[in-house]
């Protein structure tokens, strides 16, 4: 298993592709591990750049510095793995909290990144997010079973139709669960409150690179307000939105949320 030292612990991470150019960097969300975007991402975004994975502190393969911990740390510990890694600036993609450490990223180390995609995510918090993620926070203290912590997620995470597909939702449920869960109930914890102290809203202004923001039209846990005010304020921003799918619009509408994403990345720079 391939691991770099970052800040002296492991970062588990995996290469795919080996095309020249800027590499492609892929910032997985809350409570997932890097294995999230082998399925229907790194195939097809491989076949043209090479892509990078990997798993944040704590997750899977990655070794948990303990304590607390922010978004803003979260892009530290990205920035030195591309270190690590030699790779000098990357066009970066995240989803969800994935999303706001990449805003933190290009905020934080400019001359990493040369484009920039936010998929599913905020800015700040709204009421309706912090009480959300306060109660999934609470869930994952209480210890619920991580069956009922995923299923609760998923009907915030897909749209009705999806929903519908008794079988694909078994199956997910299953990924999900058949390993055991790639984040402990303490790291989930830890996650949720930096998701919950993330704040860019004012900053988004000095944000120079290209950026595409990627919103499903059904999404419920980060609406399209969220995507029209991250739109809004980057100066070099456009927005697409993908009419069927809610927040994992990259696996619900796949083909084309990856020929949106790789469209954008091709753009002459």
């Amino acid at each position: 298993m391939p691991h770099a030292v970052v800040a002296g612990r492991k970062v588990y991470y995996e290469t795919h592709g080996d095309a020249p150019g800027t590499p492609l960097l892929l910032v997985m969300g809350l409570g997932g591990s890097c294995r999230g975007w082998l399925p229907l991402q790194v195939p097809e975004l491989s076949k043209t750049r090479r892509t990078v994975i990997f798993d944040n502190r704590g997750v899977a393969g990655s070794e948990d510095p303990g304590g607390p911990f922010s978004i803003a740390d979260m892009a530290d510990d990205t920035a030195a793995l591309m270190v690590g890694l030699g790779i000098p600036r990357a066009d970066v993609l995240g989803v969800f909290m994935g999303g706001m450490v990449c805003q933190e990223l290009v905020l934080r180390h400019p001359e990493r990144v040369d484009r920039l995609v936010l998929v599913g995510t905020y800015a700040r918090p709204d009421a309706k997010r912090r009480l959300l993620l306060e109660e999934w926070r609470e869930l994952a203290r209480l210890g619920v079973p991580i069956e009922l912590l995923v299923k609760t997620r998923l009907l915030w995470t897909l749209q009705d139709e999806t929903l519908e597909q008794t079988d694909l939702i078994e199956s997910m449920i299953t990924f999900f669960t058949r390993d055991g869960a790639p984040v402990s109930n303490d790291l989930f914890i830890r996650q949720c409150s930096a998701c919950l102290g993330h704040d860019t809203r004012d900053r988004l202004r000095h944000i120079e690179q290209p950026t595409l923001v990627v919103c499903g039209r059904h999404d419920l846990l980060t609406p399209p307000k969220f995507h029209r005010e991250l739109a809004d304020e980057i100066p070099n921003a456009m927005l697409v939105t993908i009419s069927y799918g809610g927040h994992l619009v990259m696996a619900e509408s796949a083909e084309r949320f990856n020929h949106v994403v790789s469209q954008f990345l091709d753009e002459e720079r």
